[in-house]
């Protein structure tokens, strides 16, 4: 150690600190390392906002601290450089050999972002300890190089470093946060216990039941000192708090500014909680984001989807003027006779659907529509175009009445609940019961006209713009025509091996026409027949498409026989998978035992398409979803494929954004029509968002229709019914 006559002979020279460093040491944490080495791990504890807590919370921090000491340079001046990713990785990845963490992206920010903290309070370590003099002011001389942290530091990196400090842009920066953290108004007084380990101390000593305390709270026990005295100002700031509180609501609390901040008078900084301390956020406080401005891209599409609905409401508006034009034509002359008995509606009272068009065509409710000649609406006679409307369910319930009830003051649906009201007649939709057994007789009446003839019926052409069933109708007929028509009749179609794999016959019975006649619910003999009529009318003969899309029979993968027989299943999923060395997509229509589902799975990418018209997750079929998984593992290893160690357990599942249903009997038509597209686009990869030539809310009716007719045009043409 120098004599003090020697520091005398130069003020401006270095404490020599050798005595001092050797009685300190460097924390290196060479307990944890030896406890990894025997397979000793240490758990942590996060408190309700995600922060740090528990015992182990200080052990980590300090070996943090160690970790960015040994992985990032010092000379790295900002720390969301790219070039420290995979430095932050090995930091990451050394701290889960010793410390029970979840390997999440919430866990693995909030550990980075302190080490982050770490690493600027080691920068200013150095600096206050080897440039600058004990008056906090940068020395003149060139420090030399800190011999002890020698297996931290490099002697090029310390040069470096010092140039960095020396710069005159980082003085004055130095000078103004030096100057703003001299005088604190409000010092905070519990060193390194830090907001979320006080917190969890109050909590454990008032043995309360609460999970979180208020910022206020921890701001105002944080500047306590050992005398346990607060002081008039800081009692001041919280008496604030506790009055702005009662009166702030937490949503204003969120969107402008905290009580604390309100209290203190200063700005709130983004991205952070004033007074609850490192790894709380607005998000984790208030369990959901705070307002951001659009960025151009948003704003962009926002104007598209109004000028989309404005050119909506013009069509809808023109359309009304046509409705109005053949509503009048339609008037009858007898004063008993009403407009509103369309023939369009059947007679009495029937199950419907409510829409509305405005601002968005869309499904609202649920009701009865009372088609009676004569009738009134509250004693009133009912507006021209309209209907009266009991209402049962609500599915909107912001949804406004198209017009509202003077008599009851009403103008939302939600309150016209159980009552009548007036709803125009395009927006109504008949049940699909209703409109099932209308179809029924009018294939009845063509029928009877051709009861025993083997020949197709000539339907009369349709009115303008309506659909008529053709197919559907011939079909019916010749069923009726024919001994499928009886009980238990059956008819067999012959699946060829190109198909699903291996040669099957597919049975197809009376109870699965009628499903198709009556839009009821489509079992797994429909669904096949569907994949023979894409694969003779799309893929026969075209190598490109045959070559690029294949299929998986929903007889041999199935919930049942995947809980029952799941290595059958995995060794027809691997053995169909190995029947082609090039890029396919294999089309399942998978059957969870109460609904249809699509997948398309692309086993040499190792990627998985889930299409599901009830919006629903992947999660929710586990047992296919692990089915799937361990099918392309084996599959990979039997072609033995090399992967990536980091993705060897990462198949990729895409929840495809397609069509939504809106009952719960159009799954199996959403699958069928799902395959059609799929084949038609002829693309292997499908777009997230689903392809933009068929990309809707919902199908339509009539869009099922169409798949309803080409597949009784099938049996036609086939003749599996003669």
């Amino acid at each position: 150690m120098a004599s003090d006559q020697e520091n005398s002979q130069d003020a401006n020279a270095p404490d020599d600190t050798s005595e001092k460093e050797i009685t300190r040491g460097i924390t290196i944490m060479k307990s944890i390392i030896r406890d990894r080495d025997k397979a000793v791990t240490y758990n942590v504890n996060w408190n309700a906002d995600n922060q740090l807590i528990g015992s182990n919370a200080a052990k980590l921090a300090s070996y943090i601290g160690t970790l960015v000491r040994m992985h990032i340079p010092i000379t790295a001046t900002r720390w969301s450089n790219k070039e420290l990713g995979s430095a932050k990785d090995n930091i990451w990845t050394e701290i889960l050999r010793s410390f029970n963490i979840e390997d999440t992206t919430i866990r693995k920010k909030y550990i980075l972002q302190l080490a982050g903290k770490r690493h600027r309070g080691w920068r200013t370590f150095l600096t206050n300890k080897y440039l600058k003099d004990k008056e906090n002011f940068f020395v003149e001389y060139d420090p030399e190089y800190p011999v002890k942290y020698a297996i931290f530091i490099t002697e090029e990196e310390w040069v470096a470093f010092v140039a960095q400090r020396r710069d005159e842009n980082f003085k004055k920066v130095s000078a103004t946060n030096r100057e703003r953290a001299s005088n604190p108004t409000y010092a905070y007084k519990k060193g390194r216990l830090g907001y979320a380990r006080l917190e969890e101390k109050i909590l454990d000593e008032t043995k309360s039941d609460a999970t979180s305390l208020p910022p206020h709270v921890l701001w105002k026990e944080a500047r306590v000192g050992k005398d346990e005295t607060v002081r008039d100002d800081v009692q001041h700031i919280y008496d604030e708090c506790e009055t702005l509180s009662q009166s702030i609501s937490t949503a204003e609390d969120q969107e402008n500014r905290s009580v604390l901040s309100r209290a203190l008078n200063v700005p709130e900084y983004p991205g952070r909680v004033r007074g609850k301390g490192h790894g709380c956020t607005p998000t984790s406080l208030y369990k959901n984001p705070r307002r951001r401005n659009p960025s151009n891209q948003e704003v962009m599409e926002t104007l598209q989807a109004l000028q989309a609905q404005v050119l909506q409401l013009q069509k809808d508006n023109e359309r009304y003027r046509c409705m109005e034009k053949c509503s009048s034509q339609l008037k009858e002359t007898s004063e008993k006779a009403s407009i509103n008995c369309q023939n369009k509606f059947p007679e009495g009272i029937s199950s419907c659907q409510l829409y509305l068009s405005s601002p968005t065509y869309r499904l609202v409710g649920k009701g009865k529509v009372h088609n009676t000649s004569g009738d009134l609406l509250h004693h009133r006679p009912l507006p021209d175009g309209h209907l009266k409307v009991s209402v049962d369910v609500v599915l909107d319930k912001d949804a406004l009445l198209p017009i509202p009830d003077i008599v009851s003051e009403t103008t939302f649906l939600r309150d016209a609940i159980g009552s009548f009201v007036a709803w125009p007649l395009d927006l109504i939709f008949i049940d699909d019961e209703v409109f099932a057994q209308g179809s029924q007789q009018l294939s009845q009446k063509i029928g009877s006209r051709q009861k025993n003839k083997r020949d197709l019926p000539v339907t009369s052409l349709p009115k303008k713009g309506a659909f008529v069933p053709r197919y559907q109708i011939s079909l019916e007929t010749l069923v009726d025509s024919s001994d499928m028509a009886t009980a238990g009749a059956i008819r067999l179609l012959d699946m060829e091996e190109d198909i699903f794999g291996y040669s099957c016959t597919e049975t197809i019975g009376k109870e699965d026409l009628e499903h198709i006649f009556r839009h009821q619910e489509l079992g797994v003999g429909v669904i096949h027949t569907y994949i023979r009529f894409l694969y003779d009318n799309f893929m026969r003969g075209n190598d490109q498409l045959s070559n690029r899309f294949r299929f998986v029979s929903s007889s041999l993968v199935n919930k049942a026989l995947i809980c029952r027989e799941p290595d059958s299943c995995r060794e027809y999923l691997v053995k169909r998978f190995m029947a082609s060395s090039t890029n396919n997509l294999y089309l399942w229509p998978y059957n969870s035992g109460c609904h249809w589902l699509l997948l398309a799975l692309d086993p040499l990418k190792e990627v998985v398409y889930f299409l599901n018209s009830i919006d629903g997750e992947w999660t929710n079929y586990p047992d296919m979803k692990q089915l799937v998984d361990t099918s392309i593992k084996v599959f990979r290893s039997q072609r033995q494929a090399r992967v990536p160690r980091t993705k060897s357990s990462n198949i990729t599942w895409i929840k495809v954004q397609c069509p939504l249903q809106r009952n719960g009997i159009d799954c199996g038509y959403f699958v069928m029509r799902f395959m059609r597209e799929i084949i038609n686009m002829n693309q292997i990869e499908i777009p997230i968002t689903y392809f933009d030539e068929y990309k809707c809310a919902h199908y339509t009716r009539l869009q099922l229709e169409q798949i309803k007719e080409e597949l009784c045009q099938y049996f036609i043409e086939k003749r599996l019914i003669i």
